[in-house]
């Protein structure tokens, strides 16, 4: 019969099943679920409704990433998907839908820090040498660009938990494009309130496959 999106199959709240007034029609047909999964870049058009198209994203390996409190977007890899509200199935097998959380690289985000503020993001883990390079290229500017960064420096501010992600190399970040449809993995960087929810979750899971 194949799939439908239409809600006549859909018992009302009493439990009464609805009079079939018709059968399926085609303009209410549904398709299989793209299952994005990590890898290699491979994108299939699809023809739609009045001649438009959608682009159905079957591997993605990168997207844009928003960091919303330093007003930055790069793109970077994606390296896997770790928690999904609807279905444990969806991180085992790297699923990227809409709304999953998952770990990018956190290589772009760190070097246009440094490129910004004229420090490092996190000292933690760092080398003297790497410390010292940050430093010096921030000194290689005129006395404008040196007043900039200082005023700039006043205001540098890290999450604490962003700042131990940083150090690891990479960041939670959140998918909030549909990849199935626009075939596009974007989306933004955990941080604050949200950002402490999903720690909390990842660390009640893992205790709890530990147990």
């Amino acid at each position: 019969m194949g799939i439908s999106r239409s809600s006549r199959y859909k018992r009302a709240a009493t439990g009464a099943a609805p009079s079939p007034y018709r059968k399926k029609r085609q303009h209410e047909a549904g398709r299989q679920p793209a299952m994005t999964k990590l890898g290699a870049k491979r994108i299939h058009p699809v023809r739609t409704r009045g001649g438009n198209q959608k682009h159905r994203a079957l591997r993605l390996e990168s997207g844009n990433y928003a960091w919303g409190s330093e007003h930055t977007t790069r793109k970077t890899r994606i390296i896997g998907v770790v928690y999904n509200a609807t279905n444990n199935e969806l991180v085992r097998t790297n699923t990227l839908v809409k709304g999953c959380i998952v770990q990018i690289d956190a290589a772009p985000f760190r070097q246009w820090y440094e490129a910004h503020y004229g420090q490092a993001v996190v000292k933690k883990g760092r080398s003297k040498e790497q410390l010292a390079a940050v430093a010096t290229e921030a000194d290689k500017g005129s006395n404008h660009v040196k007043r900039t960064l200082a005023d700039r420096q006043k205001e540098a501010k890290v999450d604490p938990l962003l700042e131990s992600q940083f150090a690891a190399g990479r960041l939670y970040a959140c998918i909030a494009s549909r990849p199935g449809q626009s075939g596009r993995a974007d989306g933004y960087i955990l941080e604050g309130k949200e950002l402490e929810f999903y720690v909390r979750r990842l660390r009640s899971s893992k205790a709890k496959h530990a147990a």
